[in-house]
């Protein structure tokens, strides 16, 4: 039966894993886009629509793969018209994961157990207005029903922050802590880099007229995300190159763009290398996670780019080579001031053998110090959870993983931490019943019970006691 409640779980052994050991267990979500300020104020949502469809590129492919008009995606349509579009793509959808993610939410948020199609849109449409109308359904109130201790945003160098400094003293249920994401610091060759660097200076109260000035601001930045609660750094790294150069040519270079000259590729590449170095030594003396979000292949669609801006369906997977670069940037970190802990996320899954055989080069002290990231972006499936998981298994220890994030910026989006244990549980149970771990439900279930949540909160510092979570001092 469709989502029944051993649906994914094939085995006994993978239904014993979930029901006692996976299901109840508190969530991190220690990567998410998630709006800070969202969260505090903490508003109700007007519609399915605005908490289902705003935002939401993955939906958006799907309804354009279906014909459906721009104006019922994006577009000034209703936002009735958008959902009944959707409704009308999603029996469709059967085999993608939107199909059992958009019913699980039905089911586990809003107690709807009907099928949504165009016919049953209507009375759906309804009733979950009717719930999103209640106290209960505010941003908050579906992240605490939804058993979540940690949440971590994706934030830049220069926020201030003052919503997280809010959600601090207002919330007691789960916490919110920043992620430092420095992309506009090394893209250096995009077009709002000296506008970027303006808020900068004002974040950091002090001059960025040169790099080593950016340095000690950015170095600055680190504290102050420190100081609230911040444990890990995040990097959009589409393209990965390695140029290495001395103080005085990034120097030069840094200049020359701040006076509006156009830079060579290879001083774009031996700028940003120098960069991401020194930031990675900042990260290592703060004791936080590096996270490498690598090979995506950005904004295909140049007129739907002109017209909609990035992160609107249309970027791919990027298939540039990738072992040697990341390889000297790793080493040279490693022979510096040493690796932090490291998660490697590649979009790419062709990535993964290359990527478990390196980051097994630099294990050290901390068990799963370098970890393989979840399945990302279009990995987000069953399958690509499961060649991941498996790939992982295969090439390290499966036991230190530290589990699902939902890298989303829907608040509806934490039934996909429940789709992903299933996956795991359905996994770790097959080897089971295949005789390839032992039949001992004590010992895989605390495996399972690691991998959804005590690895995260331990390796990335979180120490949850009841309702409170706070992070450990460096």
């Amino acid at each position: 039966m469709f989502l029944n409640e051993d649906f994914m779980l094939s085995s006994d052994t993978a239904r014993q894993l979930f029901h006692q050991h996976a299901k109840t267990m508190p969530i991190v979500d220690y990567h998410c886009h998630l709006d800070p300020r969202e969260i505090y104020e903490d508003k109700p949502f007007g519609n399915l629509t605005a908490a289902w469809l705003y935002g939401d590129h993955y939906k958006w492919r799907l309804m354009r793969a279906n014909g459906v008009p721009e104006s019922h995606i994006t577009g000034d349509a209703s936002d009735y018209d958008k959902f009944l579009a959707w409704a009308r793509t999603l029996p469709k959808a059967i085999g993608n994961p939107l199909y059992s993610w958009t019913h699980l939410e039905l089911r586990r948020f809003f107690g709807v157990n009907e099928l949504l199609n165009e016919a049953s849109a209507p009375a759906i449409w309804e009733k979950v207005n009717r719930k999103l109308a209640e106290p209960a359904f505010t941003r908050r109130g579906l992240i605490r029903s939804s058993n979540v201790k940690v949440i971590c945003t994706t934030d830049d160098p220069a926020d201030s922050l003052e919503y997280h400094k809010l959600l601090r003293d207002s919330e007691t249920a789960f916490q919110v802590f920043p992620t430092f994401r420095p992309d506009k610091a090394l893209n250096i060759d995009a077009e709002g880099f000296s506008a970027w660097i303006g808020k900068l200076e004002e974040a950091a109260g002090q001059p960025v007229k040169t790099y080593a000035a950016l340095l000690e601001a950015l170095g600055n930045r680190v504290d102050f995300f420190h100081e609230h609660g911040c444990r890990l750094s995040d990097h959009a790294l589409d393209v990965l190159r390695y140029e290495a150069g001395e103080p005085e040519a990034v120097e030069a270079i840094f200049a020359k763009r701040l006076q509006g000259a156009a830079l060579s590729p290879q001083e774009i590449t031996l700028y940003r290398t120098e960069l991401l170095t020194a930031l990675i030594g900042f990260y290592q003396a703060k004791g936080w996670t590096m996270q490498l979000h690598l090979h995506a292949y950005r904004n295909n669609n140049t007129p739907m780019f002109r017209k909609l801006g990035p992160d609107t369906g249309y970027d791919g997977i990027n298939d540039l080579p990738l072992t040697t670069p990341l390889s000297q940037l790793l080493d040279r970190a490693e022979s510096g001031s040493g690796l932090p802990k490291t998660i490697l996320y590649s979009l790419n899954p062709g990535d993964y053998p290359a990527l478990l055989a390196l980051l097994g080069c630099y294990q050290k002290d901390t068990a799963g110090k370098l970890q393989l990231g979840s399945g990302w972006w279009y990995n987000d499936t069953r399958s690509g959870m499961r060649q991941q998981l498996t790939l992982l298994a295969e090439g390290s220890l499966l036991g230190n993983f530290v589990g699902m994030l939902t890298d989303s910026r829907s608040f509806l989006s934490y039934t996909r931490h429940e789709y992903f244990r299933r996956v795991l549980c359905e996994l770790i149970g097959e080897l089971a019943e295949r005789g390839e771990a032992p039949d001992d439900i004590d010992l895989l279930g605390a495996m399972v019970e690691d991998i959804s949540y005590n690895n995260a909160a331990g390796y990335f510092g979180f120490q949850t006691s009841g309702s409170s979570v706070e992070v450990t001092a460096r």
